[in-house]
């Protein structure tokens, strides 16, 4: 047993594929997963590569603790977002991330670079890999599965092909995606269909490390976040948010939605034909039927393509869903997209026949942008779904129709943050743009009554766990069972049987998280990210009309205060910059680069 120390390196432009050797102060402080991935982006990537250019770096990353940690074992797609121009970092889980991690066998990561001039596929098994040509090129994600049974399969579908800038990398057949920020863009651009995993799936590797993995699943399995997932998965989501006025419906217009009973947990689980996993203690998603095959609708699903698109048809939903996931496009961005069309259109500045409540539309917008035919929009402006596919901010821009919140690009997620502040704070700082799953105060926010610095303290402490746990990369809802040992336990046994050296303390794992987190932020600096860029929406600055939070609103004069008081905790100039006090602390001094620039502490800084 020697643990993970390399990488695999595919160079389409080349045609070849090389290991290398990990540096071991990378792999002690980064880790694996998010962290290692932007140490070799921040690394290897000049300031304003192109994202869709052959310059970028696409890595499929697993964690040094990949196959050994309680929950659904995951990979990290890590690159720079053809939607945002910033870091990206996204995640799914299933049987290819499994199987990634027993292929990768002791690396890592594969790092992808370059692109091919035709379509090709990379093979992984034995810690090898080697690049073929791909003659899939033109089929959906389930199609492209199908063609390799025998084989863990990630790939994209049309709209990966077509550079929809929030592509997805869809892994089991179109159930699991590396879905937003538009990582399938990138593989799309680089000619690459898809990715075959064709080892066996990861395991501890030790019984010390297995026992140690059994007795926390067990913790996780009785544990409250493990309850409710077994319960209804992420699906209740979309019922806790119409609860509390936080469901943002018809196109950001309201924060109720009237049909959350027809779309919501208990419709889910009578139209379910079983779980993704029957026999597990968590047996995440439930399968439904569509004309199409069966989907996994998630919380996202019901909340974006059901709430906000006013759809109140529970297998319309799920069919909408289905056609994002065998498309490989995300179903956030997608269902921002067509209430930004359905808005345009009300407002007469695009002629659509796009409205709300209308699936059969919503369908044939998707289709459209993901380069398919769609008889009934026909008439549809070229140019529109054109400047749709590169995100809602270049359509707003274009048309001059706003409405539709974004931060860095990245469209928001239907949790709206006008009924808890503290969830305006973790869009507006999250280092991927406009992200719920970096910090959810909401979910605590709403039931009591919060201080700014109580606000401050769960966003930080969430994104910096968050960044440690998906550097492992571990499950972030089964990483809760952690508590405070955060993983020291597994590399304590893990260092003692490789000889190896992890941090094996909570402290330094603390430590780790924060120095990711920051280390991205310097990725997003030197792209020119700043203080602006960490705004809400002016959206979010007019009433909730509706509702148990009707009135609520962002101020922008106490949300300034509450940015002001998120960068002082994290070290970071006024202008939302790491300070050279902070790089120091963390060891990040000598890894920022002449390019990056350093941040003023606010004693300096004019008042």
């Amino acid at each position: 047993m020697t643990g993970r120390t390399h990488v695999l390196r595919a160079d389409l432009s080349a045609g070849t594929v090389e290991r290398e050797r990990v540096p071991e102060r990378w792999r002690r402080r980064y880790l694996g997963g998010k962290g290692l991935g932007a140490r070799y982006l921040y690394a290897e990537l000049a300031p304003d590569v192109d994202p869709l250019g052959p310059d970028n770096l696409l890595a499929f990353c697993v964690g040094p603790l990949s196959g050994s940690l309680p929950g659904e074992s995951r990979y990290a797609a890590v690159t720079k977002s053809p939607l945002t121009g910033v870091f990206l970092d996204s995640y799914a889980g299933g049987t290819f991330a499994e199987r990634l991690a027993g292929s990768l066998d002791d690396c890592l990561a594969l790092l992808v670079t370059g692109a091919s001039d035709e379509p090709v596929r990379i093979e992984l098994g034995d810690g090898e890999g080697r690049i073929v040509p791909s003659p899939n090129w033109g089929a959906d994600t389930v199609e492209t599965a199908s063609a390799h049974s025998d084989a863990a399969v990630a790939c994209i579908g049309p709209a990966g092909e077509n550079a929809v800038r929030y592509a997805t990398i869809a892994s089991d057949a179109g159930e699991h995606h590396a879905g937003r920020g538009g990582a399938g863009a990138v593989m799309g651009a680089k000619g690459l269909k898809a990715v075959l995993a064709r080892g066996d799936r990861a395991a501890p590797p030790n019984e010390d490390l297995a026992r140690l993995r059994d007795s926390l699943a067990e913790a996780y399995a009785d544990d409250d976040t493990g309850r409710w997932q077994a319960a209804g998965e992420t699906l209740e989501s979309i019922d806790f948010a119409d609860e509390v006025g936080a469901l943002a419906t018809e196109g950001w217009r309201k924060g109720t939605f009237e049909g959350t009973d027809e779309v919501g947990i208990d419709a889910a689980r009578e139209a379910s034909v079983g779980r993704e996993n029957p026999d597990d203690p968590v047996p995440g998603g439930f399968r439904v039927e569509t004309d199409d095959g069966e989907t996994v609708p998630r919380g996202a699903t019901q909340m974006t393509l059901g709430a906000g698109l006013g759809v109140d048809d529970f297998d319309a939903v799920a069919a909408l869903g289905g056609c994002c996931d065998r498309l490989g496009v995300d179903v956030i961005s997608a269902g921002n997209a067509v209430a930004w069309l359905a808005r345009a259109s009300d407002a007469g500045a695009i002629d659509a026949s796009v409205e709300f409540g209308d699936p059969d539309a919503a369908r044939a917008v998707i289709r459209r942008l993901a380069g398919r035919s769609a008889s009934t929009i026909d008439d549809l402006d070229p140019a529109v779904i054109e400047t749709l596919r590169r995100g809602v901010d270049a359509a707003a821009d274009r048309f001059d129709v706003d409405g539709i919140p974004t931060v860095k690009a990245m469209e928001l997620p239907s949790y709206d943050p006008r009924a808890a502040v503290g969830m305006a704070l973790a869009y507006a700082t999250s280092d991927r743009g406009g992200c719920h799953r970096r910090a959810r105060p909401i979910e605590r926010e709403v039931f009591g009554a919060w201080s700014d610095a109580d606000r401050i303290e769960a966003v930080i402490e969430a994104q910096t766990r968050r960044s440690l746990l998906w550097s492992l990369v571990a499950d972030d809802f089964a990483g809760e069972t952690l508590h405070d040992d955060v993983g020291a336990a597994f590399f304590r046994v893990l260092a003692d049987a490789t000889g190896l050296a992890y941090p094996t303390t909570a402290d330094d794992l603390a430590a780790a998280g924060e120095r990711i987190w920051t280390l991205v932020r310097l990725f997003n600096v030197r792209e020119g990210v700043d203080r602006t860029d960490d705004a809400v929406p002016d959206v979010l600055t007019e009433p909730i009309t509706d509702g148990p939070a009707a009135g609520s609103r962002i101020d922008p004069d106490e949300f300034a205060d509450l940015l002001d008081g998120y960068y002082r905790v994290r070290g970071w100039g006024r202008d939302g910059v790491p300070t050279r006090e902070t790089l120091d602390r963390l060891g990040l001094a000598d890894v920022r680069d002449a390019d990056t620039p350093v941040g003023s502490p606010f004693a300096d800084a004019s008042e």
